[in-house]
């Protein structure tokens, strides 16, 4: 199934605004976590880990799942496939691995840290909530190079499936010159 132009476009629309506002929320974490480990004040303590609380509630699930739908309608509704090309079979396995640790690491990490603060106790390993962040942001940048340079070529099914395309334009070729 090929996307129309019109279709294309705007899934493409959407996929580069949740991936680019995916990364921007992950510096607004990653700025909020180094505020919670580097300050001695409580209150901002409390503050930043509430206001990572949020933006995990509210902006980083939908985000993530939106920039996995996309990328998913993409890569299968236009020629790059998304088992034809490393750099796309990459990019899906390392936004689904991200999304899935958002979810399953990033917000319970946020929660505990919440809960553990409103308490007055101190967090209790400070390097967990820089951590996730971190990574996160380190995955993204990546994945941002690999699609502005589309490194790697062809996996083996793009290299069977152009061999193929070769062949039947070839053959067609040949049909009409006899």
């Amino acid at each position: 199934m090929k996307l129309r132009r019109p279709a294309r476009r705007a899934i493409l629309v959407v996929h580069m605004t949740s991936s680019a506002c995916w990364l921007g929320l992950t510096l607004g974490l990653l700025a909020l976590a180094v505020t919670a480990i580097t300050t001695g004040s409580d209150l901002m303590i409390e503050a930043a880990c509430r206001a990572m609380k949020v933006f995990t509630d509210w902006l980083v699930i939908p985000l993530a799942l939106m920039t996995l739908l996309s990328g998913l309608l993409l890569s299968l509704g236009t020629a790059w496939g998304l088992a034809r090309h490393r750099w796309v079979y990459a990019k899906f396995w390392l936004t689904l691995a991200t999304t899935a640790a958002s979810i399953f690491a990033l917000r319970p990490g946020i929660d505990t840290a919440v809960a553990t603060v409103a308490t007055g106790a101190p967090l209790p390993h400070p390097s967990d909530l820089v951590a996730g962040p971190i990574v996160s942001l380190t995955a993204y940048l990546f994945m941002t190079v690999i699609s502005v340079l589309k490194p790697w070529g062809l996996t083996r099914r793009g290299r069977k499936q152009r061999l193929a395309a070769r062949k039947a334009v070839d053959a067609d070729r040949l049909s009409q010159t006899a």
